[in-house]
């Protein structure tokens, strides 16, 4: 039974893992070696807890995810000039912020 649970928990990682391999990947401007067509600005907001000024690496993770996942329902090849920051505090019980991730995507030709 163990056996089973552990085939099941791992089948399941390996099928998000191929589906997140097949998201068009976010490249640095030196990486983007052909043509390409603009598409447009994709833009995706969520809120989270703590200031705007400490953001962490998990909070960047979800930002290339979240546009590499844009990207790919706007049938894009990739996306360039990501930004990812965090804006617009409140403390109502604990601080928190509006995480904001920025991206162009492209087509190549």
């Amino acid at each position: 039974m163990l056996l089973s649970v552990l085939s099941f928990s791992n089948g399941c990682a390996t099928t998000g893992r191929k589906a997140a391999d097949n998201l068009p990947p976010v490249l640095s401007q030196e990486e983007v070696q052909r043509p390409y067509d603009k598409m447009g600005v994709i833009t995706v907001q969520r809120e989270r807890y703590g200031a705007p000024n400490d953001l962490k690496a998990s909070d960047y993770e979800w930002g290339y995810q979240a546009l590499r996942q844009e990207a790919a329902k706007m049938g894009a090849d990739a996306v360039i000039y990501p930004e990812i920051k965090g804006e617009r505090e409140s403390y109502i019980l604990f601080p928190s912020s509006e995480m904001t991730a920025r991206g162009v995507a492209i087509k190549f030709r």
